[in-house]
């Protein structure tokens, strides 16, 4: 007796049981960061939405943000970016599903999808990972804990470099929502937010490795549904 669906626990752990009892009605469902509590959750319930062509997406609020921030922004072809943001953690997520996605979606935001290896940098206050593109852009997120809290973004492009004025809130993200629920097109592609969850993914294998470089496609093979 409903006309749209919204999961809205920030716990991703929970977020494919409630996706298998939902998505099978086929009502266009928005689903809060992290879309699952893994990488194997979140392919899982896309798969699910696809079978029952449910219209779904997930974001971050600072996707819409960022946009909104680099719609007049001019500065060439685009070379990489840099974002940053708080990156709290907790022991029942991968590191950067917690709190790190806003950044990673940022950077996401602008860079688009075709990252192919990520290195991760890790220290008690911050995390550093840097991931390259298959057309040679480099885009890196910082992660910032016992620091000032904020967000940021940094476009490099063959023109210019620019740093705009970032303002934060979920209004832009609920604009696009309703437009979601009233047409059924998805503002993000289920690629989008499979591809930014694996580069998280990825980077919690980097630091496991020591800092190694980890491939994104290596890890979406690794962590295909069962």
């Amino acid at each position: 007796n409903v006309d749209a669906v919204m999961i809205e626990s920030v716990d991703g752990r929970p977020h494919l049981k409630y996706a298998r009892e939902v998505l099978p009605s086929g009502k266009p469902t928005f689903i809060d960061k992290p879309v699952g509590g893994t990488l194997r959750d979140a392919i899982e319930i896309y798969q699910i939405a696809k079978k029952h062509n449910t219209p779904l997406f997930s974001s971050s609020s600072l996707r819409f943000n960022t946009m909104a921030a680099l719609q007049s922004a001019k500065y060439g072809d685009l070379r990489g970016a840099s974002t940053f943001g708080p990156c709290e953690i907790e022991s029942h997520h991968p590191d950067l599903y917690w709190y790190g996605i806003h950044a990673t979606e940022m950077l996401y935001t602008v860079m688009g999808r075709g990252c192919q290896t990520v290195v991760r940098t890790h220290t008690p206050n911050v995390d550093v990972v840097t991931g390259t593109w298959s057309d040679g852009r480099v885009g890196t997120m910082r992660g910032n804990r016992a620091t000032k809290s904020g967000y940021g973004v940094t476009v490099f492009g063959s023109g210019g470099i620019v740093t705009p004025e970032l303002k934060t809130g979920y209004g832009l993200m609920l604009k696009e929502i309703v437009k979601f629920f009233q047409t059924r097109v998805v503002p993000v592609p289920a690629e989008d937010t499979i591809e930014l969850m694996a580069f998280m993914e990825a980077a919690d294998e980097s630091k496991r490795r020591g800092g190694a470089p980890v491939s994104l496609a290596d890890v979406m093979k690794a962590n295909q549904p069962k």
